[in-house]
């Protein structure tokens, strides 16, 4: 039935990494958002009516957030959508970020609602009648939700949107609260022991706590956010593998929409090729990754020595000793300075973030005193620096 809505309603659907057809998969899960929720806060507020069930209400209201929530994501989505104009030479992808952000205050500001009601019920406790209709109501509901996870999940993936995966989860969310809803309906009615109010209670806190890590995923990207260890891949590797590129380093992406990122990289080319050649090649690197990864890249040129033996025995040197010291160092823009009575190395060494300031210097220290068994001429100037990569 997915690729049945996606192939009827979304033209060029596999052409994903289109602005336009992106946009129209936003605008094909919030419709469908709004539809399904709208019936299901139909039905199960009849069915709580019936029951005299604060839980069963609250969940029922929990899907008119979801409505809600899917209006805002539609008009988030479109208005994403938007052009890049003077003032927003970027465009406005990030207007779907805080469209979501809006929508988990929604969830969140709900989930608080019903916990005071739960609170009441618990308090002054009513009696809950069993029908059989309402329960069915909710069971329908369940199997519902657990396709509306399905469907946003697949489609969220299909287009890298953190938005669509966040209320892919707040569906199955809303799975674990109707189940509690009708585990407690049915213990009133086989067992006489009225557990509505507490189940009410879990529900909304369960609601509330789909909100805060919905938020939590939105504003990760407006914060902003380490590289991803595949974009970093892709990158790199588009970078690196132009004849004329020794290697790669630096990499930090900015995110702008879903759909649009400025990055930055540094590029190390031989010291010894003509500079107008390099910077052709850069240019070229430049123009493909708008081309083939959607990515705006701006690349800075680091020469570096490719043919002195010397300087390369001295640079694996170095890499070796970095290396033994922990595994998880690298080292980048490695240059020599020769002299009769000292020889500056230098060269910049990315750290994980764990290392604090102590540490890097007693790093620094180590590094230098075994060099300094390889030639006691060796003075290190060295740059400690933390990756913008995100660990896999």
């Amino acid at each position: 039935m997915i690729d049945f809505f996606v192939h009827r309603f979304i033209k060029n659907y596999e052409q994903t990494e289109d602005a336009g057809v992106r946009t129209a998969y936003g605008v094909l899960g919030s419709v469908v958002g709004i539809i399904c929720n709208l019936l299901l806060f139909g039905g199960k507020l009849v069915a709580g009516l019936v029951l005299h069930s604060i839980s069963v209400t609250a969940d029922a209201f929990n899907n008119l957030s979801d409505a809600a929530s899917s209006v805002i994501g539609f008009i988030g989505v479109k208005m994403a959508s938007k052009p890049a104009d003077r003032n927003h030479p970027f465009g406005h992808g990030r207007i779907e970020y805080i469209a979501a952000l809006i929508v988990s205050f929604l969830v969140i500001e709900v989930g608080f609602t019903f916990l005071k009601n739960a609170f009441e019920k618990i308090c002054n406790p009513e009696e809950i009648s069993f029908q059989a209709v309402s329960l069915a109501v909710l069971l329908a509901s369940i199997g519902v939700k657990l396709w509306m996870a399905y469907f946003n999940r697949k489609l969220g993936k299909r287009i890298q949107s953190k938005v669509m995966l966040a209320t892919a989860t707040d569906a199955l969310g809303d799975v674990i609260t109707t189940s509690a809803t009708i585990g407690s309906i049915c213990i009133s009615h086989f067992t006489g022991v009225n557990i509505d109010g507490y189940v009410g209670l879990v529900v909304a806190l369960i609601v509330m706590w789909a909100g805060i890590s919905i938020a939590k995923d939105t504003l990760e990207p407006l914060i902003g956010e380490a590289v991803s260890p595949e974009v970093y891949q892709a990158v790199t590797e588009l970078v690196e593998s132009y004849e004329g590129i020794v290697g790669t380093h630096d990499l930090i992406v900015h995110n702008y929409g879903p759909t649009r990122s400025l990055a930055s990289i540094h590029a190390e080319v031989p010291n010894d090729v003509d500079i107008e050649v390099s910077h052709e090649i850069i240019d070229r690197i430049e123009r493909d990754a708008a081309r083939k990864l959607g990515i705006f890249l701006v690349i800075h040129m680091d020469p570096v020595e490719t043919h002195n033996n010397y300087v390369n025995r001295t640079r694996e040197r170095v890499q070796e000793v970095i290396h033994r010291l922990d595994p998880e160092l690298s080292i980048h823009d490695f240059r020599m300075v020769d002299g009769k009575k000292q020889i500056n190395l230098i060269f910049d060494v990315v750290v994980p973030f764990s290392y604090q300031e102590k540490r890097q210097q007693e790093l620094q220290e180590q590094i230098m005193k075994e060099l300094k068994k390889e030639d006691s001429r060796f003075q290190c100037v060295m740059t400690m620096e933390k990756s913008y990569v995100a660990e896999g």
